[in-house]
């Protein structure tokens, strides 16, 4: 009999992207998770549910064994650290840059700027490679505000198209990393439930590099 599993599902266009590959590894949920309020969704295989919560959380959840495996992008990952997580693979979905950006024409007037994100750690570990003092400011959206009302020179953010920017008189400037999204695997339950798990990592690898040819 197969021992159960938990895979948390990050919410959002990563949710949206990921259901596909899962359906791919023979794994489904039972009900649209898009319109459900319930948390926690059991699936075509009666061994495993679904949990769908914030991106953020994800790493937190595996890690500590509150699932088994979990799926969220690269960023959340540096951000937060991986301890205790194995990544065994990147699902090529929700690709997407960190960059900073700047308002149109901006030039620094001073040898400190401020710099607006919500990728504190990310940030700092940038602005120290580059030599440049950057004092951050913690926000947890609307970043592209913070250069229009004065409160930050540069903020430091998730691009895709760039249309946000652009539609708030922005522009990218300098490229961070690039993006996607990663599957996690809790190293306990790696060990103990490797003949449950072992699969759906190599289905999933199987459903990832069709999408590439």
């Amino acid at each position: 009999m197969s021992q159960s599993l938990v895979i948390a599902l990050s919410k959002g266009r990563i949710l949206k992207e990921t259901l596909p590959l899962l359906s791919e590894a023979g794994i489904a949920p039972l009900e649209d998770v898009s319109v459900s309020r319930k948390l926690i969704f059991d699936t075509t295989l009666e061994h495993i549910k679904l949990i769908v919560i914030r991106a953020t959380d994800v790493p937190s959840y595996v890690q500590y064994g509150g699932a088994d495996l979990g799926v969220t992008g690269k960023d959340v990952l540096m951000e937060h650290g991986a301890d205790g997580l194995y990544e065994p693979l990147d699902l090529k979905i929700a690709k997407c840059r960190l960059m900073t950006a700047v308002k149109k024409d901006y030039k620094s007037k001073t040898a400190r700027i401020r710099v607006a994100t919500k990728f504190v750690n990310l940030a700092k570990a940038h602005y120290a490679d580059q030599g440049v003092q950057a004092d951050i400011i913690k926000l947890y959206g609307a970043m592209e505000l913070a250069p229009i009302l004065n409160l930050a020179d540069e903020i430091v953010d998730i691009v895709d198209t760039g249309n946000t920017l652009k539609a708030n008189g922005l522009e990218p400037r300098s490229h961070i990393h690039d993006i996607s999204t990663r599957l996690v695997v809790n190293r306990a339950s790696m060990k103990m439930k490797h003949a449950e798990i072992q699969p759906i990592v190599e289905q999933l690898a199987d459903a990832v590099q069709r999408r590439q040819l």
